[in-house]
């Protein structure tokens, strides 16, 4: 992952949470990609998504990633975001997870653009399950529900 992008998840921490200006590596999700299970099954494209992302958990509600993969055009993209999920449903926290994302080349000439995404997580122990809704964009982005597994090391 690209320093600029980390240094983005600091920065959003920052203005987020100033609480957390000590960080604390207990609280830090790994993960090593997405699996993406599109909507379009007859485009060619790669549900497997590999890579690595971190995720910190900022309070109860907010969350700061970033991380890099290949997407679902065999592609490198890069990420950098939040989560916001304020709601919780039957323990599955609920909300959206905003930032920006690079790397797909019929996407605004594979630069960086905007998202807002509909997300569902589940926590327990060291594994934790995002599952966002990536709606599709005409013929830039193919929709799908992702899923991307985490983990984190904790006493």
């Amino acid at each position: 992952m690209k320093q600029s992008a980390w240094a983005c998840v600091v920065g959003i921490a920052g203005l987020i949470s100033p609480a957390h200006a000590e960080f604390d590596t207990q609280r830090l999700w790994i993960n090593a990609g997405f699996y993406s299970a599109h909507f379009d099954t007859d485009q060619g494209l790669r549900n497997a998504n590999p890579g690595l992302g971190l995720e910190y958990p900022l309070d109860d509600t907010w969350s700061a990633t970033a991380g890099r993969f290949i997407n679902s055009n065999s592609a490198n993209s890069s990420y950098v975001g939040a989560y916001y999920q304020p709601w919780t449903l039957a323990g599955v926290k609920l909300g959206v997870v905003a930032g920006a994302f690079n790397g797909y080349p019929k996407a605004f000439k594979g630069g960086w653009f905007p998202a807002v995404l509909p997300v569902a997580t589940l926590e327990s122990g060291h594994w934790g399950l995002n599952v966002a809704l990536v709606p599709p964009l005409k013929d830039r982005l193919y929709g799908a529900v992702s899923f991307q597994l985490k983990f984190r090391f904790q006493d």
